[in-house]
């Protein structure tokens, strides 16, 4: 399999990611939102902490499917909250054990509201497997 991230000359220069993203695969992965709800069904206080549950909740459906951060082409990241705090989840998610899933094609949107109380963020996640 062959996954290439490029960036188009003439637009401004991403921070962590590409604008496009390339692959020829033999099995595409989707994973449904992962949210940042324990097995308890229990949401946690706070983005940090949401952010954290989220990237596990992420690699253990990652590893299920036999993939890895690397494996992913394509993300969105859905934040309830400020500019402020979409940079913020950017940032941490670009530093945990995922941040090899930001290096592709992503798209950081800032919503109203989600499904679960309290609920602050969630991610969207393909990857492609050999």
């Amino acid at each position: 399999m062959t996954i290439h991230r490029d960036n188009v000359p003439g637009l401004a220069p991403p921070e962590h990611y590409h604008h496009l993203t390339t692959v020829e695969a033999r099995r595409l992965v989707f994973l449904a939102g992962q949210c940042p709800v324990a097995e308890d069904d229990s949401v946690p206080e706070g983005l940090a902490a949401q952010v954290d549950l989220m990237v596990a909740n992420t690699l253990r459906v990652l590893q299920a499917a036999g993939a890895t951060p690397e494996d992913v082409v394509r993300t969105v990241v859905y934040v309830a909250g400020t500019q402020p705090d979409l940079v913020a989840v950017w940032r941490q998610l670009t530093g945990s054990a995922l941040a090899g899933a930001f290096t592709t094609a992503s798209t950081l949107v800032g919503v109203t509201c989600f499904g679960y109380p309290g609920q602050l963020v969630e991610l969207d996640v393909t990857a492609a497997l050999a």
